[in-house]
């Protein structure tokens, strides 16, 4: 199994693995899944033997790297390619100048993974898209 994981311009491979995850599995209406901050993002694909599986995008914000849209198809869960993808997210926000922290959003039942990759929960619960959140932080460096 060959896992590779790189910075990508193919906005719709990423938008196709997004949809399938987010609106397919967990009914996150179409409208609020694709949004302006798309255009300005960093997007991450993530392949196993070639094949689309996951993805990632940073929001570059003054000293933050805002880590959203993480997904990995059901067929690459258990993989380690959604660790495999936070790592590289984490890592690219490192090399970049003047970043000194990585936020996400994490739903309630993923925590304990991004605790396991250095985050820690940063604010109160709520509602995104009608689904259970907490604010993480992670400082880089």
């Amino acid at each position: 199994m060959s896992i590779e994981i790189s910075e990508t311009s193919d906005l719709d491979a990423c938008l196709a693995l997004r949809f399938e995850v987010f609106v397919g599995e967990q009914n996150v209406p179409v409208e609020e899944e694709r949004d302006a901050l798309d255009d300005a993002a960093t997007h991450l694909l993530a392949t196993i033997d070639g094949k689309p599986m996951g993805t990632a995008r940073i929001v570059w914000l003054e000293d933050t790297a805002k880590i959203g849209r993480v997904c990995v198809l059901k067929a690459a869960r258990g993989t380690g390619l959604g660790k495999k993808l936070i790592e590289a997210a984490v890592a690219s926000a490192e090399q970049r100048e003047g970043i000194s922290k990585a936020k996400l959003g994490s739903q309630m039942q993923a925590i304990g993974f991004y605790e396991k990759l250095g985050f820690s929960v940063s604010g109160p619960v709520y509602l995104d898209a009608g689904i259970e959140h907490q604010d993480m932080t992670r400082h880089l460096g």
